[in-house]
């Protein structure tokens, strides 16, 4: 088949990890795979240099920017048409939000050199425009959108069952047009085990004693992902465990408020802030700690409880969007969102407990090695085209 990607940009974040192990693998399947992308724009990091070297054309839009803009945007759209024309796509499959609208609008109805109707049309749902976090104008703003957008989409593809009910209850598509595929992972370095040797020198790197339980926080340090919630926590649970130490893995506009606060709560020492790390860098980060903390507030399906899961650690996570699909008893704690008190007793439960931990960590590794394995994902996806192309 030819397939035609289309994401707004390459920064480091799931919806770009997924796209890049999707066109890799369609690649190495024999397909012909063209992805088309903004430039790498963003102080997330950029994931641009996986690229290099692969199976597949990358074709940059230099207009294509995540920031609505009018002139941006009509440039990126007419390019985009363009090149479709050009590449003759048998699929036209979309990632986030800009790219979804203008490369969905672009595929939609294009016509084959032949006169037939390609290419079909596909959009990955990572996560949903619309939250009860904001205002309900602006809501109602993106749900017409969507709307609009799901009337030019053959078939859509969630990350998470959640997402498909949260679309469909609004009416955007129909249930009979979606389709859960579980956004991969690379899963190698994360199952496997880091030596004592590079765990002690991690540790060491941000001042953290070797015997402490480390409880670490894969996340942007920015708003409602929810790392005020436990630093709320850590400053009850750090009078009753000592040897407890809380280790927050990103960046964001919130870095410096959220030190302010630590130092404030006279936790300093407690909470360790590795700023942004390079994505082959997060397996020893987790694999060098002891429970997965994750508060945010909106989420598809955060890639780092399967991630955490993998790695052997028990998961505590609000309630919110797919996490109940990984989260559970068995696996970890699935705490109501902003309840401090459930989090904090969540945690003591957890940092008390070894074996406890160790229990929960190897359920949850169980749990998630097949359903996010990068074959498990692109097969879907591959039955999806299939289907779609009859």
């Amino acid at each position: 088949m030819r397939i035609v990607h289309i994401i707004t940009r390459l920064i480091v974040g799931g919806a770009q990890e997924n796209t890049l192990i999707t066109c890799k693998l369609l690649a190495k399947r024999g397909h012909n795979v063209t992805l088309i992308t903004g430039p790498a724009l963003g102080p997330e990091g950029e994931l641009f240099n996986q690229t290099k070297g692969r199976a597949y054309r990358v074709i940059v839009v230099d207009r294509l920017r995540r920031a609505i803009n009018p002139y941006n945007d009509t440039v990126s759209y007419f390019q985009i048409k363009e090149l479709l024309r050009e590449l003759q796509p048998d699929i036209v499959h979309t990632h986030s939000a800009k790219a979804g609208i203008l490369g969905r609008f672009a595929g939609h109805g294009l016509k084959g050199k032949w006169g037939e109707n390609l290419p079909a049309v596909v959009h990955t749902i990572h996560g949903l425009a619309f939250h009860p976090y904001q205002s309900e104008l602006l809501n109602k703003f993106y749900i017409a959108i969507e709307r609009s957008t799901a009337k030019r989409t053959d078939f859509s593809i969630s990350v998470a069952d959640a997402m498909t009910a949260q679309a469909t209850a609004v009416g955007i598509g129909t249930p009979e047009r979606y389709v859960t595929a579980y956004s991969a992972i690379d899963e190698e370095d994360f199952l496997e085990p880091v030596s004592r040797q590079r765990r002690g020198d991690f540790r060491r790197k941000y001042g953290i004693d070797e015997t402490a339980v480390v409880l670490v926080t894969i996340a942007r340090l920015f708003m409602l992902k929810g790392h005020e919630y436990i630093v709320d926590s850590a400053r009850q649970l750090a009078k009753k465990f000592e040897n407890c130490v809380w280790l927050f893995v990103g960046n964001g506009n919130l870095s410096e408020q959220l030190k302010e606060q630590a130092r404030r709560f006279g936790l300093a020492d407690r909470i360790k802030f590795t700023g942004l790390l390079p994505p082959n860098e997060i397996p020893l980060a987790i694999q060098s700690s002891d429970i997965l903390v994750h508060c945010s507030l909106r989420e598809g399906l955060a890639r780092a409880l399967p991630q955490g899961m993998l790695c052997g650690k028990p998961a505590i996570s609000f309630d919110v969007d797919g996490a109940r699909e990984v989260v559970n008893d068995n696996t970890g704690r699935l705490i109501e969102p902003k309840n401090v008190e459930q989090l904090t007793d969540a945690c003591a439960e957890l940092i008390e407990d070894k074996d406890l931990r160790e229990r929960l960590g190897e359920q949850g590794r169980q749990s998630v090695k097949k359903k996010f394995a990068p074959d498990t994902m692109v097969d879907t996806i591959e039955e999806v085209y299939r289907k779609l192309l009859g």
